[in-house]
Parts: structure tokens; sequence; C-alpha cells
């Protein structure tokens, strides 16, 4: 165990607190207009799945948790959960779907992940921080509307919704954040 301030805690990241380990869902550092600033945190508990909130001064410390952190492919899902195995010793793990939650729609086969485990069992999951997918439903082009900032909705291929510029069309393969589904540019592929 590794003490860290409230501060510096992100996703994905491991406290333990009352000898228990808990995985981050969200960290937010808010400071008030007046008052000390705060860590407010979301965060399941590994044994049973309960979520809790928490919050510390940004200056506390907390204890971290030492899990093994490593790259795996994404291999498929069933009914067991999602599947992935280390490009290195072709060792296989199964993750339960609270684990991956709403980031499955970014899981392509053979994407590349990292896992955080910890004593065999895997915690959370850390996609690429951009991938690319095809647009599947827009409206068309506009003529004339080249370079307004004006942006508008568009379905990408693993049904989430985003906004792309105006000059984007069906079928058009573009690069999105996997952290909120936002465009970021065109595919150069």
């Amino acid at each position: 165990m590794v003490k860290v301030i409230a501060s510096s805690l992100r996703k994905g990241n491991v406290v333990e607190q009352d000898g228990k380990l808990y995985v981050i869902l969200t960290s937010e550092n808010i400071h008030p207009g007046k008052g000390a600033s705060v860590t407010q945190v979301d965060m399941r508990r590994i044994t049973d799945g309960v979520k809790v909130s928490e919050r510390w001064r940004t200056t506390e410390m907390v204890e971290k948790a030492d899990v093994d952190e490593r790259e795996y492919q994404y291999l498929y899902e069933d009914a067991e959960g999602f599947h992935f195995m280390n490009p290195e010793s072709y060792e296989q793990i199964a993750v339960p779907a609270d684990v991956i939650g709403d980031q499955k729609a970014y899981l392509n086969d053979g994407m590349l992940v990292f896992l955080k485990t910890f004593e065999g069992t895997a915690l959370a999951i850390e996609l690429p921080q951009r991938v690319t997918l095809e647009v599947v439903e827009t409206e068309p082009v506009v003529k004339g509307q080249t370079a307004s900032s004006s942006f508008k909705p568009a379905i990408l291929n693993n049904g989430i919704k985003t906004m792309v510029p105006p000059h984007i069309g069906v079928g058009t393969r573009i690069v999105v954040m996997t952290e909120d589904g936002s465009y970021v540019e065109r595919a150069k592929d």
C-alpha cells in the first residue's frame, strides 16, 4: 500500500479504506469559492460491489492499493462476461459486465486494453484514449455550410451518438474519444 494525496486519485485507481478495497468510478476535485478544496469520489467495494461516495480534503492522505496493470487483448463476450488474453503468456481472464460498464460500446475484436487486476480479480479496464468508428446515420451534407462552427448529430456503428462537423457524411470513418464519445478528427485510413 502507498499513501497518496486525495487530489491525485483517478478513475480505475484502487484504494483501501477500513480494511476493504474499493475501485474508483469517478473522481472530481471541487474548489468552492470559500473553504477548503475537496475531492469527491464515487467508488465500488470490490468484495460485494456496493457503491459508496466519499469526500476527502484534497491534501488528505489516502491508502492506494498496489494493483497489477497489464495489457490484454479483447477476444469476445459471452454469458460469463468479457474475455481478454494476455498477449505474452496467452493466459485468459473473464471480466464481469459490471466492471466493463458502458465502455463495452467501444470494445472491438483484438483491441488492446489495460486491465487492472488484484490477486487475479479484474477491477477496472482502461481503453485506448481514441478509437476509430464509422458514421452510420447523420443529416446530409449541406452545401455552403463548410467552415461553420455548428455541429450536427450522428450515430456511430457502435450505437453511440455524437456531434460531428457539417462536412462529415454517412460512411465516413472518424476518431472519437472513449472518455466521452466526442469527435476528434476524420480518420486517416
